[in-house]
Order: C-alpha cells, then structure tokens, then sequence
C-alpha cells in the first residue's frame, strides 16, 4: 500500500488476469481502468466481475488506451512475444507474465524493443518479491547456513484438465509453465550454472509431461523436477555449510521456511499473506513512478539468461513447438 498509484490495464482474461487484478484492487493503491480481450463479451464479463470500469474488444484498443500507464500481458506463453510488443509499441509500460517468452531468442527481441522504447518491462517472476524469499536472500547473504551447495526444487500440479498445457500450439508443457519456478528459484540463489543436465519424457501431443534437471556450479548443484501429471509436494530446501533452510509447500507462493543450523537449532519465518501478486504490482508501481526501465529484482538479463538455460533443457529433452520448426 505504500507503492505509488498506476493505472494498469489487463491484456488477457483468463485465470491468472484475474489475480492480478484482485492483488492491484485489494492490496495496493493502483487501479485497474480496462480489461482486453480478442472476445468482446469476455473481456465484458471479465469486467464485470473484477469491477473494472473499461472491457475492449481487441488488444490494440487496449494499448491504445491513453489513460493506462502499465500492461499487464496474461496470455499464452505462446503469445507473450506478440503481446508485450504490441504494448511497447504502443509506449506502454509491461509486466508480462512468465514464462517471459516462449524462447530466449523471443526474449532477447522483447527486451531490445523495450530498451530502444525507453519504457519499463518486467517478467512477472511473482516470486522474487514475496516476503519469504526477501527474507530468505538475507540470511544467505550474512552468511547464517553459510556458503551454498545444495538447491532443490520440485514444483508438480496434476493438470491433465488443463486444455492449454497439452496444446503445443500454445506452447504448453510442465518447463514452461511450471519448471520455471524451481530453476528461477535456482537462479535466484545460485545464478546461471556452467552446466544443465536435464531429462523429460514427452506426451503425445509433442509436450513435455515432466523434467528433471541438474544445474552444476563451481562449488554447489541444483537438483529441479517437474511435471503436470502429479501434484508433488512443491518444496525447496537451500542447504550450506552452516546449516538448511526448507521452505515450506508451496515454496513459490507466500509460505513459511524452516531453517536448521548445523549445532541443531532452528527457527521458522512465517511469510504466509493472502494473494501475492501485489508485491511485483508494487515494485512496478514503484520503478515506473520513478522513470525506471526495470527491476533490480529481476533484471531483464535475468530474465534472458532463464530463457537461455530453458532453451538449453529444451533442446535436450527434445522439445520443438510448432512454430519454431
């Protein structure tokens, strides 16, 4: 509630749009002025519900739309490329979903966009502002489990009514859409590894159902699975020469972490707060306000680099959507 006021508009009415928009209304002094979708009675009903004074019927009206100040892109990681171009285009300000492109090369193109533009553009990586990961970057860094060498990670839904995630044409799959969160997780703490070893069995519609990944470091590995076939128990566990930190299901959302130092005490860090999404809606908030281009907590050669090493995962598992044959 301390961030500056925006006035966002929302690019895409499906489930996570309506998050966001929730976090913006609820928890943060900004506004949400429109809504647009392809389907004019969507985005309609879309407005309906969330409150939202504004429901246009095409992307382009949306961007277009001289009182907004950031777009939010919520489509398919698909079409994250085309969309958060469109809004640069048109001079807005984006914050763009993750996984932030379909690829690194999409990705590299996006952000030269936003750089030549000189407008602000973030990857919604909503994980990187919650509280319990703040929390847990400081104590890594004074050195309280001491120096890293161990990251594990498994983040498993079990999504087999889930449409999108089987279509490749909208590039679905268990790396894109929920991979990305151990190995940004792993990237947070460790960053880019000299090496990724990754295995994953794809589906019959040409996605992958599930990954394994092993990130190797100079001094630390990250050990990262996923999969849509499975809810798992969606936990990390950071480990150091002093001691442990077990963050607690589900590690990616607002939660609680345990940590265990090596002589037998522990202690707990309760970061459990309702919705989440208004933590990256606040440092948008904030960066713009201040005529910053992005985040220092998630920088868009982060956001590359994630791509990079998803590109590289990809390749070993085999995965090739549709357009990029």
């Amino acid at each position: 509630m301390s961030a500056p006021a925006v006035r966002w508009g929302i690019l895409g009415a499906g489930g996570i749009a309506h998050k966001l928009a929730d976090a913006v209304s609820s928890y943060t002094e900004s506004s949400v002025l429109a809504v647009g979708s392809r389907n004019q009675g969507k985005a309609q009903a879309f407005a309906d519900e969330m409150g939202i004074p504004t429901a246009y019927g095409s992307y382009e009206e949306l961007v277009s739309d001289p009182e907004i100040d950031v777009v939010y892109v919520a489509t398919p990681h698909s079409h994250h490329h085309e969309h958060a171009l469109l809004a640069i285009e048109a001079g807005k300000n984006v914050l763009c979903e993750k996984a932030f492109t379909q690829n690194a090369a999409q990705a590299r193109e996006v952000v030269a966009a936003a750089r030549a533009k000189g407008v602000f553009l973030m990857e919604a990586m909503w994980t990187r502002h919650l509280p319990h990961v703040h929390a847990i970057r400081e104590l890594i860094a004074r050195g309280e489990i001491g120096d890293v060498v161990s990251v594990q990670a498994d983040h498993g839904q079990l999504l087999t009514h889930v449409e999108r995630m089987w279509n490749p044409a909208l590039a679905g799959g268990a790396l894109l859409d929920l991979g990305i969160y151990p190995i940004a997780f792993a990237h947070d703490i460790l960053g880019v590894p000299d090496r990724i070893s990754a295995s994953g069995r794809l589906r019959d519609t040409g996605v992958d159902g599930q990954v394994s990944m092993v990130f190797d470091y100079p001094t630390a590995q990250a050990i990262l699975t996923s999969t849509m076939e499975a809810r798992t128990p969606n936990v990390a566990l950071v480990s150091g020469t002093e001691g442990f930190i077990e963050v607690h299901d589900t590690f990616y959302t607002p939660t609680a972490f345990t940590v265990t130092r090596r002589d037998g005490t522990s202690w707990t860090y309760d970061g459990d707060v309702p919705n989440g999404f208004q933590y990256e809606a606040a440092e948008v908030a904030r960066r713009v306000t201040a005529g910053d281009t992005e985040s220092p907590l998630m920088t868009l050669d982060q956001s590359v680099e994630i791509m990079e090493m998803m590109d590289e995962i990809r390749s070993q598992i085999g995965l090739v959507f549709p357009n990029e044959e």
